[in-house]
C-alpha cells in the first residue's frame, strides 16, 4: 500500500470509529463463532478489538507500528490483551511463535482486501490455529461496485460469495459460512463509485447509515440479502 492509501485508511478508521451501532452489529455476528483465544488480523488502531476483550486471550495484529501504539494507549492495563506489529502477509514466517498462543479463532474484518497476496494471508492464519479453528472475515463484496473511494483506501479487490469459495478451497479451508450483509450499503457504495465519484465516505454518511444499522440488522436477521455491500465469512481449518 502507498503513502496516500495508507493515509486515506487512516483517516477512514478515525470516521469509522463512531459508527458504534455498525461496530457492535459486526460484534454480534463476530462473537457468536469464535472461541476464547482469539487472534485479530490488521487491528488497525483498534475500533472492533473492544469487542473481543471478554475472551481469555487476544492477541492483536497490524503491520503498522504506530497503529499497534495507538491501539495500546486505547486499551491500557488489559491482562488478556497482547498487541504488535506483524504483516498479515507474513504470518506464516511466525507460525510456530504465534502457533504457541493456542489459537481458536482467527478476525480479520476489512482487510483481505487490503492485502496483494490473500491466499498467502490465509494460509498464515490457518497456519497459527489450532485444527478445527476459525477464520472470520468481513470483505467489500461486488466487483461491479469498486471506485474511487476503493482505490484510496488500498483496496485491490472485492469479493462474491464464489471468489471467497474458490480462494478458500485452493488454500485447503472449508466454508463454514458466507453471506451478503448491508444491502442498503450496496446502493449507498454504488452512488459513491458511479455517480457522485466520491474519493472518501463522509461523516455525514457515516453517522445517517449508523442511525440505520439497528432496523437493519434485526431486518437482516429474519432475512438475509441476496446482495449486500459487505460478504460475512467464516472459514475453518480442517480437523
Amino acid at each position: 500500500m502507498d503513502s496516500q492509501s495508507a493515509a486515506y485508511t487512516l483517516e477512514d478508521q478515525r470516521r469509522m470509529s463512531h459508527a458504534k451501532n455498525y461496530f457492535a452489529w459486526q460484534g454480534r455476528l463476530v462473537n457468536r463463532e469464535i472461541g476464547r483465544r482469539v487472534i485479530e488480523v490488521g487491528s488497525g488502531v483498534g475500533n472492533f478489538t473492544g469487542m473481543l476483550l471478554d475472551r481469555e486471550a487476544v492477541v492483536a495484529l497490524d503491520k503498522e507500528p504506530h497503529c499497534i501504539g495507538q491501539l495500546q494507549q486505547r486499551y491500557p492495563d488489559q491482562p488478556n490483551l497482547r498487541a504488535f506489529a506483524c504483516d498479515a502477509e507474513a504470518l506464516g514466517e511466525r507460525d510456530a511463535e504465534l502457533a504457541a498462543f493456542g489459537a481458536d479463532s482467527c478476525v480479520c474484518l476489512n482487510v483481505l482486501e487490503h492485502i496483494g497476496d490473500d491466499a498467502k494471508a490465509l494460509r498464515g492464519m490457518a497456519s497459527v490455529l489450532a485444527p478445527g479453528g476459525v477464520i472470520v472475515l468481513l470483505v467489500p463484496a461486488f466487483p461491479a461496485l469498486y471506485g474511487p473511494i476503493d482505490k484510496n483506501l488500498g483496496h485491490y479487490r472485492r469479493y462474491t460469495r464464489n471468489s471467497i469459495t474458490q480462494l478458500a478451497k485452493a488454500v485447503g479451508l472449508r466454508v463454514k459460512k458466507a453471506h451478503y450483509m448491508n444491502w442498503i450499503g450496496f446502493f449507498g457504495w454504488w452512488l459513491n463509485s458511479h455517480i457522485l465519484k466520491r474519493e472518501a465516505q463522509s461523516e455525514k454518511q457515516i453517522a445517517t447509515f449508523d442511525r440505520l444499522v439497528p432496523a437493519l440488522s434485526w431486518l437482516e436477521e429474519i432475512a438475509p440479502p441476496p446482495f449486500g455491500q459487505s460478504l460475512f465469512v467464516v472459514l475453518q481449518r480442517p480437523c
